[in-house]
């Protein structure tokens, strides 16, 4: 092996550990949400009232993401990638951690869940400034004709994180009964979150900055304040990374989140058994990353995730006639489907955001694009989905689904000659 090819495989490598420590992060976190924290930090008269506001806990990160996008944007610009992305996930290691040790609402009253929202705060901040950062580490370093490629690593953190998250409160509920797992057991996940957060440091201490963004600053000096120079100089590009991300956040936590909220609840599974099939399903999300990556190099990022778009259209409509109860075969069909092409709207993103905007601003534009979609997509759609069942059933939640892919559309089009 040569020492380029070995500095490219240690590059990849630390852009794809990184998001996947912190999509664990992200995960554990989503899974408490649906199936521990409504009991343990939300009491209430109504089972679906403690799980609305578990859901809307949930979606605290996403309101802190653009901020952290903002935050590590400006210093990714200014100072470089490397530093930047180890202090983002040290910020997402400690508040993930720390949930571990939180005591719930029966010791310590309302200050639990207020102590809950701020540690997922902070975990949306340190995710903030982590996706966009790692996407140009692999962007900035591909071989002409490979930026889809190696821009598909950081999204296939996604897939990995889940499958350790998941992989983990399967095995707690395979070892330990109901009473010990509510009591405890939960708590594993989170503590263990340690252990990954030192890999992924020790990997990305071993980098060097990006030639990309060496060479910008050698050209000319950073911007003194790159959110500034974003919105005077990429104000479009800005808001169709924006909108062209929302079907990407809407599939996946409707597919994830919500789904095992009400697949072991409303329709009446079990847990250990939902979770199984979502591991399985997940590599159907693996499989279409690396297909789009592929396919966007041979054509366009941009055709690639307007396809996607497109597809979560009937991915929405069958919602209603495959997630039914006592047939787990059409709910993994449905799951295998929608993830396959989650990874149509979501593996093109780490070669395409990048590629709407000059190296100076590059960081902070990715990490704001991606991130604000993060809030319309994703930040209220468990809660959102959890309403429109409570009023009309699944359908509804199709056509949200549908809409949200025909909304990033539209910011596809707007950029598409670029």
């Amino acid at each position: 092996m040569t020492k380029a090819a070995a500095s490219h495989r240690r590059i990849l490598f630390a852009s794809l550990v990184g998001t996947s420590v912190e999509f664990y992060d992200f995960y554990i976190y989503a899974t408490a949400a649906a199936l521990v924290f409504p009991d343990l930090f939300f009491p209430a008269s109504e089972p679906w009232i403690r799980q609305l506001a578990s859901y809307a806990s949930f979606s605290v990160a996403f309101f802190a993401r653009p901020l952290g996008g903002v935050l590590f944007g400006h210093f990714g610009d200014r100072l470089g990638r490397k530093s930047t992305l180890v202090a983002s996930l040290m910020l997402m290691g400690i508040s993930t951690v720390l949930i571990g040790f939180l005591p719930g609402y029966a010791l310590l009253g309302w200050t639990a869940p207020l102590l809950l929202c701020l540690l997922r705060f902070g975990q949306g901040l340190g995710l903030g400034g982590e996706w966009g950062g790692a996407s140009l580490l692999a962007v900035e370093n591909a071989p002409p004709g490979w930026a889809n490629r190696y821009g598909s690593f950081p999204p296939m953190g996604a897939p990995v994180g889940f499958i350790f998250a998941n992989g983990f409160f399967l095995v707690l509920g395979a070892v330990m009964d109901e009473a010990t797992f509510r009591e405890w057991g939960w708590r594993l996940p989170f503590l263990a979150s340690a252990v990954l957060v030192f890999l992924g440091l020790w990997v990305r201490l071993r980098i060097t900055e990006t030639p990309e963004y060496v060479a910008a600053t050698e050209k000319e000096a950073p911007p003194a304040v790159p959110i500034g120079e974003l919105f005077r100089t990429s104000a479009l590009a800005t808001f169709a990374g924006t909108v062209g991300t929302i079907a990407c956040f809407a599939l996946f936590y409707i597919s994830t989140v919500f789904i095992i909220g009400h697949g072991t609840k409303a329709l009446g599974y079990d847990r250990e058994t939902f979770l199984g099939i979502e591991l399985i399903a997940i590599l159907f999300m693996a499989a279409g990353i690396v297909t789009a990556g592929i396919s966007a190099d041979k054509r366009s990022a941009n055709s690639v995730l307007m396809l996607g778009c497109l597809f979560t259209i009937p991915v929405g409509m069958t919602m209603p006639l495959l997630l039914v109860p006592g047939s787990l075969l059409s709910v993994a069909a449905w799951l295998a489907f929608g993830l396959f092409v989650m990874g149509f709207v979501y593996g093109p993103l780490g070669g395409w955001l990048p590629s709407l905007f000059p190296a100076r601003v590059r960081y902070t534009g990715v990490s704001v694009t991606f991130n604000l979609g993060g809030i319309l997509g994703g930040g209220l759609t468990p809660l959102i989905a959890e309403t429109l069942v409570k009023q009309g059933g699944l359908g509804l939640v199709g056509y949200y689904l549908a809409g949200a892919g025909m909304v990033s559309l539209v910011g596809l089009i707007l950029v598409r000659n670029r």
